[in-house]
């Protein structure tokens, strides 16, 4: 099963970089009203991406489809339907039927491994709507009862982020206003920490936007760091951020 980390990056609004290649082939694909499977590893950036491209592409998102009624429940919503407390089989028909009118590319974000029931759900989506799916793996062991019908799909395979895009990343959040300009002067630093994933990159980002680092002192690098790891077991509630506490 997949989890999602909660942490205060995702309330940290950066520019969206690095992906023009992968956003503009699903672009192409929802032209197409093509079925599109978007995977990587967790922290790759699979939801951002799919975020950039919702609005312009009017995309019906559904963040959590790990079980049936979850799935039922995003939907409905999307849609602007009342789930009510209607029978689950009800609610499936009503929400197949409107995904056929709505002719809405559907997407299923953090897919994990398919029951049976929910196999056959996806299957029946695809019939009427073109389905996007991002998750972590493609193999029949980790994806479950759904892994036959992979082979519809186009695949969209995210990397880790290349050091000149994780220098585009750095020097946007700068001009955003969300990072210290001295930020330049750990690039390496960030991308060598962070591997290339963008979700860690974030969470160092959010750091550095919170606290205050002498960012010359190697010393100071492994405090953010060690802030981050800290912030991603125990994350910034709403008390801690009104209490502003900073460091020296």
């Amino acid at each position: 099963m997949q989890t999602t980390r909660s942490t205060e990056t995702r309330r940290l609004a950066l520019p969206f970089v690095g992906r023009r290649k992968e956003a503009a082939r699903l672009r192409e694909l929802h032209a197409q009203r093509k079925h599109a499977l978007i995977i990587g590893p967790e922290g790759v950036g699979k939801s951002a991406l799919v975020a950039s491209l919702r609005q312009a592409l009017g995309l019906l998102v559904c963040p959590a489809s790990e079980r049936l009624s979850e799935i039922c429940e995003s939907l409905e919503r999307g849609l602007g339907l009342d789930g009510g407390n209607g029978k689950l089989a009800v609610r499936k028909s009503r929400l197949l039927r409107e995904l056929e009118r709505s002719a809405c590319t559907v997407v299923f974000d953090g897919l994990g491994r398919t029951t049976p029931k929910l196999s056959s759900f996806l299957e029946l989506a695809m019939e009427r709507a073109p389905v996007w799916i991002c998750t972590r793996s493609e193999h029949s062991w980790d994806i479950g009862h759904f892994w036959t019908w992979l082979v519809r799909f186009e695949k969209i395979e995210l990397q880790a982020l290349q050091p000149a895009k994780t220098r585009e990343l750095v020097i946007a959040a700068i001009q955003a206003g969300q990072i210290p300009r001295e930020a330049m002067n750990i690039v390496e630093w960030l991308h060598h920490r962070s591997n290339g994933s963008p979700l860690i990159l974030h969470e160092l980002f959010a750091e550095l936007a919170t606290h205050s680092y002498d960012l010359d002192n190697p010393h100071a690098l492994r405090r953010l760091d060690l802030d981050r790891r800290i912030h991603e077991i125990f994350p910034i509630t709403t008390d801690d951020k009104k209490a502003g506490n900073r460091h020296d």
